[in-house]
């Protein structure tokens, strides 16, 4: 199979970071759009959907939020494959009618999370393991006929509905994009400092495991891409032998 097209729908306010991880982590042919400056794709000629992070919260009334919630929104009708990365996984529970509130609290460093469903996405990923986490709005209603896939003491970190998938953590985050972030929170000294101690190689080696969520749902992509192309050319070949006599 050639490249998967991946649009990659970038919220991160022009993170030089976000570009780099995502660019790193997805193997694939990959247009990238500025959502925040209201760039959405102009069709839906791509194999998967990716939404990144975000400074921004889904329920904020911003202009360039609506255009990117109505593409999502018209791209999941059509079937397109989506994976969520943090405000990306609110985002798509936002649109599938689930909600999305402020927590009252900040999770933000290395966290434990426990999987709680068998799910392609996490094969390969320990029933608990580590992941970088930054956020302080939760899906604290899943969309109607969405599976939980993961959750932690903070919030639900993953959940699926029919070929969306969402993770609340942050897979794709190395070191340097981790400690910048932590630099840039309202944070009192203490845990800045606590969490900064946090951020070392053997913390990053364990959350790498974490990473595997990306070659997972890009599998998943192929395998759905697969799938459609046969019923495709199977109805093809229905509709000519329907046409034919002898």
């Amino acid at each position: 199979m050639d490249q998967l097209r991946i649009a990659v729908l970038n919220a991160a306010h022009r993170d030089e970071n976000t570009t780099r991880n995502f660019r790193r982590e997805l193997d694939g042919s990959l247009s990238e759009f500025d959502a925040t400056s209201g760039e959405v794709p102009e069709d839906f000629d791509y194999d998967a959907a990716v939404v990144t992070g975000s400074r921004s919260s889904v329920y904020w009334d911003e202009e360039w939020m609506q255009a990117t919630k109505a593409w999502v929104g018209e791209a999941i009708d059509r079937e397109i494959p989506f994976l969520g990365i943090c405000w990306g996984h609110q985002l798509l529970a936002d649109v599938l009618g689930g909600t999305v509130e402020d927590m009252g609290a900040y999770e933000v460093g290395y966290s434990e999370i426990e999987r709680l469903e068998e799910s392609r996405l996490f094969e390969g990923i320990d029933d608990e393991f580590t992941a970088f986490t930054s956020h302080s709005d939760e899906v604290t209603e899943l969309p109607a006929g969405a599976t939980p896939l993961a959750e932690n003491h903070y919030s639900n970190h993953g959940f699926r509905k029919d070929r969306v998938f969402g993770v609340q953590f942050h897979p794709e985050y190395d070191t340097k994009t981790a400690r910048e972030l932590v630099h840039r929170k309202d944070l009192s000294d203490e845990r800045l400092q606590t969490v900064l101690e946090e951020i070392t190689d053997e913390n990053y080696q364990r959350a790498c495991e974490a990473k595997l969520v990306f070659d997972n749902f890009l599998e998943f992509v192929r395998d759905v891409t697969a799938a459609d192309v046969a019923a495709t050319a199977a109805s093809a070949d229905a509709s000519t032998s329907v046409g034919c006599s002898d």
